[in-house]
């Protein structure tokens, strides 16, 4: 018997591409006609690309049908099969050997594409992958390789003998019995095996990845060290090659520890969604894994329960702590028919909720799956890194063998001391630090902003939102809330305010325009009687008409009368004023007098001022409003929040228009909307930054950084992370070259000990990883 998510494995996805897309609203709706096609269990619409991905039994026809009602023209794309294999890898500590193994593996033959994510260990190899192949690879650092589905988690919570703490230990306590007996004179039979000992004990990882390594004429750190501990032995530096070995294991040790806090972040991510949900089917309740809910499942959920997955509520209400997604702590109230979140804490009422999304494609498995891959986006810094030391390593390694050669053979010094500096060379050889200086930041700061709502889709977009000079804000649903609310109802002549409001909501009860939404919502809340006209018109671009006391009675923008041929004197004046005040004036009246105005404007968010203040405190210079409201509107908003400058009157093209200009006045610009009608700006800006990712693919697919919860005051919060994350990269390269750069120019005079230099190399590496990690605990709010 096949379970549900057998099922579901056996539909496969068929993909289109969609061509002539100019409307997004318009393709959104496509994208919902398609879903509610029979046989559909999921669809997504990439906006940008065209591209079209639907799950279940796909039907061409019925999917052309629905695109020729928006001028589209639908066609599947035929994709050669790719052959797609997932590993885990145990056991990554230095990301230089990392790089090398990752490397190595894209070079075996049918390999296409290799990627290694160094945080989570997730191996993805394209095309006829070989595991022995690749395990023979893992050998030369001592991974563990294994497919990604056979590491479960009863196998991850095995404990495991920590072999490598007691060599290093017995290295240690070797090297300190045999330093005691040969300085208190004993003989070199107790004090040189003691030092054997303690090299063998303390460098046995290094010589099992030098003796893999070595035959492919892979030197890497493995095989440095274990030269230089074999060196200073041939030339009778015990203590010297023992305190090596046990350093480096030390020193291995710690590096792994630090990688793993960094990895810990990540993986409490993953943790946040449960694992089995409470479902009710066929009047019974029963407890099952989540990969096995579908669609339109009823999940109840009980008071002090996360939720499991994505859903709307269909009874019950309650207060959800969203934090997890939105990174919002303050609980929000919600009930029938709420969207709701997996991973987020029902507080204390009782849900049930009608699942809507599979556990692939719930919001928190989005955010994981980014966090996750954002090492694939390179950032600068990093890429300059990997370049360097690329160029770096050879040309040590010649130096260093210039350095033993030489002076022996063409200047008639002794070998001995030659041959120690050089050692000492070949171990601060290895640019561990300079490596390991960039991403671990990276991976701090991205994980920090994920635990706080803010999801950054790649170390260049963190980076280039530390650079930001200017930031660019769409209006409605950004700076404001976007849902326009009453705000004045003048009456003229005798008609009393109620009478007004009254009529002008009976007027527009049959209309669909926020703007009429919004009248009729204001009168309902004042208690009136609603009484929708029978032969309502909408006028598009003015406003709209209809016949109450057996006369047409109008209600409209200025621009309505006027082609009425009114004359608009005995208004204008009031129109003007509510028009300076940021409202939007509607004029109701007749051809033969008018009754009055109501005013209505989009409710400006609460922490939009606030926000806009703080990113002056993080350093952002200028920031400008982009608005298709007109100039005198602009104006008012513009003074009400804070904004530097603002443009009016424009269209959604014109955004597009206006961020490039921007782009050449400023340099480095963000452009933060909607993440739907602002894709367009979105894309040209530096940076795009999407307000409310939460449950929004949209939004998701097209910005840079998404702001997972309605809340600017992430803005501020996600700048200074970024600064800080700049700040802390470039601390830690300039460090890493400048250690490097005074132990080179050290050895040449003899100063550098063997020791020495391995406190300067893998020293260099735990500070840099150490002062990346203070990332983790930047706060939302200082």
């Amino acid at each position: 018997m096949t379970t549900l998510t057998e099922e579901r494995k056996a539909i496969g996805k068929t993909f289109y591409q969609i061509e002539g897309i100019t409307c997004l609203d318009c393709a959104q709706k496509f994208e919902k006609a398609v879903r509610e096609l029979p046989g559909v269990t999921a669809v997504s619409l990439n906006t940008m690309t065209g591209k079209l991905t639907v799950e279940g039994a796909a039907d061409l026809a019925a999917i052309q049908r629905l695109g020729q009602e928006e001028n589209y023209t639908v066609a599947p794309v035929v994709t050669s099969p790719k052959r797609t294999a997932a590993y885990q890898v145990e056991g990554i500590t230095c990301l230089d050997c990392a790089q090398k193994f990752e490397k190595a593996v894209k070079e075996l033959p049918g390999v296409t594409a290799v990627s290694l994510n160094t945080m989570t260990g997730k191996l993805t190899v394209e095309g006829a992958a070989d595991l022995a192949a690749i395990q023979r690879l893992g050998q030369e650092e001592n991974y563990t390789i294994e497919p990604a589905r056979e590491v479960t988690d009863q196998a991850k919570s095995k404990p495991k003998v920590d072999w490598e703490l007691r060599r290093a230990v017995l290295s240690g306590v070797s090297l300190a019995v045999a330093y005691g007996v040969e300085k208190f004179g004993g003989p070199a039979l107790v004090f040189l095996p003691l030092y054997i000992v303690a090299m063998v004990l303390g460098g046995w990882g290094n010589f099992k990845k030098a003796a893999y390594a070595l035959p492919r004429m892979n030197f890497n750190m493995s095989v440095l060290m274990s030269v230089a501990v074999i060196g200073a032995l041939a030339i009778g530096q015990y203590e010297e090659g023992a305190s090596v070995a046990f350093l480096y294991a030390i020193s291995e040790m710690l590096e792994a520890w630090t990688m793993e806090k960094a990895r810990r972040s990540i993986r409490q991510l993953m943790d946040i969604a449960p694992k089995t949900a409470r479902v009710r089917r066929e009047a019974m309740e029963e407890e099952v894994s989540v990969e096995d809910i579908v669609l339109n499942d009823i999940m109840v959920v009980r008071p002090g329960e996360k939720i499991a997955m994505d859903g709307v509520i269909v009874k019950g209400e309650s207060a959800i702590n969203q934090a997890a997604i939105t990174g919002e702590s303050v609980p929000a109230e919600k009930g029938p028919g709420a969207e709701v979140y997996a991973g987020t804490l029902n507080t204390h009422g009782s849900l049930e909720v009608r699942v809507t999304k599979l556990v692939q494609d719930t919001t928190i498995a989005k955010i994981i799956h980014m966090v996750e891959e954002t090492q694939g986006k390179r950032a600068p810094s990093q890429a300059f890194v990997e370049k360097f030391a690329a160029v770096y390593t050879p040309i040590v390694l010649a130096l260093a063998g210039g350095l033993v050669l030489i002076p022996p053979i063409f200047l008639g010094y002794d070998w001995a001391p030659w041959i120690y500096r050089g050692l000492a060379l070949l171990v601060v050889a290895c640019p561990c630090a300079l490596v390991v200086s960039t991403p671990v930041a990276i991976v701090s700061a991205i994980s920090t902003a994920a635990k706080n709502g803010v999801l950054i889709k790649g170390g260049i977009y963190l980076e280039e939102a530390g650079a930001l000079t200017a930031i660019a804000f769409d209006k409605t649903g950004t700076l404001t809330k976007g849902e326009p609310v009453v705000t004045d109802v003048v009456p003229l002549g005798t008609l009393a305010p109620e009478k007004l409001l009254t009529l002008a909501a009976d007027l527009e009860a049959r209309s669909e325009h926020p703007l009429a939404v919004a009248i009729v919502k204001a009168a309902k809340e004042r208690g009136y009687e609603v009484n929708p006209v029978d032969d309502f018109t909408a006028l598009p671009g003015r406003g709209a008409q209809g016949t109450l006391d057996g006369q047409m009675v109008y209600i409209g923008n200025p621009r309505l009368f006027t082609e009425l041929d009114i004359a608009l004197t005995p208004v204008a004046q009031e129109v003007t004023r509510l028009q300076e005040q940021g409202k939007t004036a509607m004029i109701v009246g007749t051809k033969a007098a008018f009754l009055g105005l109501i005013a209505v404007a989009d409710e400006v968010r609460a922490t939009s001022a606030a926000a806009l203040a703080a990113l002056k405190q993080v350093g952002i210079r200028h920031t400008i409003m982009l608005t298709g409201d007109n100039a005198a509107t602009a104006k008012a908003m513009a003074a009400q929040v804070g904004v530097d400058d603002y443009r009016a009157d424009l269209l959604p093209q014109d955004k597009v228009t206006a961020v490039e200009s921007l782009l050449i006045q400023y340099g480095k610009v963000a452009m933060i909307g909607d993440g739907i009608n602002d894709a367009p700006a979105l894309a040209l800006s530096t940076v795009g930054i999407a307000m409310g990712g939460a449950g929004t693919d949209t939004a998701l697919e097209t910005a840079d950084i998404a702001l997972m919860g309605d809340d600017l005051a992430k803005l501020p919060f996600t700048i200074r992370l970024s600064r800080q994350a700049l700040a802390i990269i470039r601390q830690n390269i300039g460090f890493s070259l400048f250690i490097k750069a005074v132990a080179v120019l050290a050895v040449f005079p003899g100063w550098l000990t063997l020791w020495l230099a391995i406190l300067a190399d893998m020293g260099a590496s735990i500070l840099v990883t150490l002062n990346s990690l203070r990332l983790l605990n930047v706060q939302a709010k200082d």
